[in-house]
């Protein structure tokens, strides 16, 4: 991603150490999303942002958040950051580690899969900011180890993708154990339906700020569907992955993630696989070998992918379809990021066809299935056009309103 902007960093306020420690990672000018959201942020106003993902959030919400917080006591963190995947949470850490050593601030990752005791272990040692999944956050608390009464700001990150995941009503229970008066900075790449009455409870008199396209994943892809025999999957994906990698391939379940990315290694591919089954240092190890480009092509269920954010993917590889409209964007929006080209490639049987026709009439895309021909890749496909014949919606009003309950 590159900025157009002359703004710095020390324009927006943000104090020189960190200033300087953005410096010796040759970042040096804000994005939009943090030009927008980084002097609110700092003036301790509650920010709502809507924003795509690889838009730069992180560190909008961490530069005003290692700026503002004091020093913790032992299990009291000063800050929150809510995120709903274990990678997402681990990626959000990574990023703002060198800043907090900068200005001397603590911070600890916490999601499942892992050990609880390093956890503990930071907890009870004092730790100003923990960037935490809800459900091992929540376990954390119900042990007495995490108390968020002394928390004075609270980050949610990708608010849509809690939502999506059923996540909300433990990020209620959590956010009512905060602080009344915190600083409360949210983040989603849509802000209505379940976000806004996130919104609505939990921000006060927040200052809006969106950046970039309504809807943007896949947006800039280009998107082939092709009819397959069952059989042919597995020789196709092979050679969409010698023509465009790196890759990321979606199946349904974990038992189909292992063997793809089994019979893939038996083609000469390296492949790796990721799924909730998975140990976390498993899950870590995969994602690391697959941006290091140590492996072509990983292989994931959709709830472990909801954490990739990878600049550079050059195609996504649906081997299973997706279940709905929203999952086909989100999965496609691997690719074809921060202005980046990529190919989307849907590998479709027989008896898939009417549940893809119709998602292709939802995005506006030709109704058709191509026969397969890996040559198209250089130059063919389709792509989604900016404005769409329907709107997209994850579910019914009347699963809304259930979801509403919920909280």
């Amino acid at each position: 991603m590159t900025s157009t902007t002359t703004t710095t960093f020390a324009d927006l306020g943000a104090p020189p150490e960190i200033v300087e420690a953005l410096a010796a990672r040759g970042i040096h000018h804000p994005f939009p999303i943090q030009t927008a959201t980084i002097p609110d942020g700092l003036a301790g106003r509650d920010v709502c942002g809507k924003a795509p993902t690889g838009s730069g959030k992180t560190l909008a919400f961490g530069i005003p958040m290692l700026a503002r917080i004091h020093r913790a006591e032992p299990h009291h963190p000063r800050a929150l950051v809510l995120a709903p995947t274990r990678e997402l949470a681990e990626q959000i850490y990574n990023e703002l580690t060198p800043l907090a050593s900068a200005v001397d601030v603590r911070i600890a990752p916490i999601y499942g899969g892992v050990s609880y005791q390093p956890q503990k272990k930071a907890l009870r040692r004092g730790v100003e900011v923990l960037v935490a999944t809800p459900g091992r956050l929540a376990d954390l608390m119900e042990q007495g180890e995490a108390k968020l009464n002394r928390v004075e700001m609270v980050v949610v990150d990708e608010a849509d993708r809690m939502a999506d995941m059923g996540f909300l009503p433990e990020v209620k229970w959590i956010l009512n154990r905060t602080a009344p008066g915190r600083q409360t900075l949210l983040f989603s790449a849509t802000l209505d339906g379940d976000v806004a009455a996130l919104t609505y409870y939990y921000q006060n008199d927040p200052v809006r700020h969106e950046v970039g396209e309504t809807d943007p994943e896949g947006s800039d892809a280009r998107h082939f569907f092709w009819r397959v025999g069952h059989t042919d999957r597995l020789t196709l994906t092979a050679e969409v992955i010698r023509r465009a990698h790196p890759t990321i391939v979606f199946c349904d379940t974990r038992a189909g993630v292992d063997r793809v990315a089994t019979q893939l290694r038996r083609l000469g591919i390296e492949a790796a696989a990721i799924h909730g089954g998975r140990a976390q240092e498993h899950r870590n190890r995969a994602l690391e070998r697959f941006v290091g480009g140590k492996v072509d092509a990983l292989v994931a269920t959709d709830v472990a992918a909801r954490g990739i954010h990878v600049d550079g993917v050059a195609a996504v590889v649906h081997f299973d379809p997706p279940k709905d409209t929203k999952a086909y964007l989100h999965r496609s929006g691997r690719t074809a990021r921060a202005g980046a080209s990529g190919v989307v490639v849907s590998l479709v049987r027989d008896d898939q066809s009417l549940p893809i026709h119709a998602l292709q009439r939802q995005i506006g895309l030709p109704v058709t299935l191509d026969e397969p021909d890996v040559a198209d890749l250089e130059h063919g496909g389709y792509r989604i056009p900016a404005e769409r014949p329907t709107q997209v919606r994850s579910g019914s009003r009347a699963r809304s309103r259930r979801r509403r309950r919920l909280l």
